[in-house]
This record gives C-alpha cells, sequence and structure tokens, in this order.
C-alpha cells in the first residue's frame, strides 16, 4: 500500500528529505515520535539495506508490487544494474512531470497525472507508472490551464538536464537519459541491490 501520510514524518523517520529540498528536517533532524530524540541502536547490514529500500520506495511514490517490478526490469537491462533502476524510475510519467516543474511534490504530480490533465505525443495518460521513452513530449491537456500549474512553474523549481521545458506552451520533453549525478547522491543503491539479491 503506498503511503499517504506526512512527508515530513517519513522523511524524518528515514533521516532522508523525500521531498529533495531538506526543509523536512531543517528544525527537527530526528525521528518523529515521543523518542524521535533518543539513542537509536546502529542497524544490522540487513536494516541498512531496507533503509535504502524504503528512501526510493517514498521518495518516489511507488508501492512494493510496483518496486519490485521495476527492479526486475533494471535486472534485465545491460547497464549497471543500479542506474538502470534509477533510470527507470526517473522515466515514471508522474517523476517527469514533477522534474518538469509542472507539480512541486510528486504526489501533486501523481494527481495531475491521474485526473487526465496531461498529455504525452498528444495522447492523454493517466497513468502514474507509465514509462516514458527519451524523445517523448509531455504537456498540459489543452483546456487545462491549471492554475496550480502555473503557479509550480513560475516558483521556478531547480531544473535537471535530462528534460527540456517551454514555460509559456506548459510542455516539456525527455531529451535524454539522467546521469548518475543528476540522481540523488545520498541514496546507496547498492545497498537496495543487495536487499533484493537476498530475495532471490
Amino acid at each position: 500500500m503506498r503511503y499517504t501520510g506526512s512527508d515530513y514524518k517519513r522523511s524524518r523517520r528515514l533521516g532522508f528529505s523525500v521531498l529533495e529540498t531538506n526543509k523536512e528536517l531543517e528544525k527537527r533532524p530526528y525521528g518523529p515520535g515521543q523518542h524521535g530524540n533518543g539513542r537509536k541502536k546502529k542497524p544490522s547490514e540487513y536494516g541498512k539495506q531496507l533503509i535504502e529500500k524504503q528512501k526510493l520506495e517514498q521518495m518516489y511514490g511507488v508501492n512494493e508490487r510496483q518496486f519490485r517490478r521495476l527492479f526486475n526490469l533494471a535486472l534485465k537491462s545491460d547497464e549497471v544494474t543500479g542506474i538502470a533502476f534509477f533510470r527507470i524510475l526517473e522515466s515514471r510519467l508522474d517523476n517527469l512531470v514533477y522534474r518538469m516543474g509542472f507539480a512541486r511534490t510528486r504526489r501533486a504530480a501523481r494527481q495531475l497525472v491521474n485526473h487526465g490533465h496531461i498529455v504525452v505525443n498528444g495522447s492523454k495518460v493517466d497513468i502514474p507508472s507509465y514509462l516514458c521513452k527519451v524523445g517523448d513530449k509531455i504537456a498540459l491537456k489543452e483546456g487545462h490551464d491549471l492554475a496550480v500549474v502555473k503557479a509550480s512553474l513560475e516558483s521556478k523549481p531547480a531544473s535537471v538536464g535530462f528534460v527540456k521545458v517551454d514555460a509559456a506552451k506548459l510542455e516539456g520533453e525527455f531529451v535524454r537519459m539522467p546521469e548518475r549525478k543528476e540522481l540523488p547522491q545520498d541514496i546507496n543503491e547498492a545497498q537496495v541491490i543487495e536487499y533484493y539479491n537476498r530475495m532471490l
């Protein structure tokens, strides 16, 4: 089941900014709850692997079933598994809508897609997990001139080099696959791979 609670609480629980802003950890950089600021037991190797997996799941907003399916796709790739997995996650439509700045969070981007506001190459796609290909053009559906999208773009979100955006036309393009340096640096994908290798 997908987590629907507070982004701030889950970030504090994991010690990692799932919104990639670090705002969740600025005031209280410790776990939530009465004992969140207490001394923590050092996690086992398995515990470390589980935490890294949860960081990725929570950041991209995918449930365990989807996560495992995407990981299996990465295993079949000719690329290094960790890089392939990141690239697949970044290729999800909801993630690209977020990366293009049409929404301030991935959760908001999922809602835009779910509600039928997004088109890919001219066709409506309302499946957030839809995997886009390099060259795909993503835009706000004609007639859906949403104020929330304009407000997000006007807030000048941090841009990434693998998407190109025309804010005036409310459209963008997935121009290339991301490089590892453009992806979250404080996630150890090797730990995620080890976690799933235990299951094989």
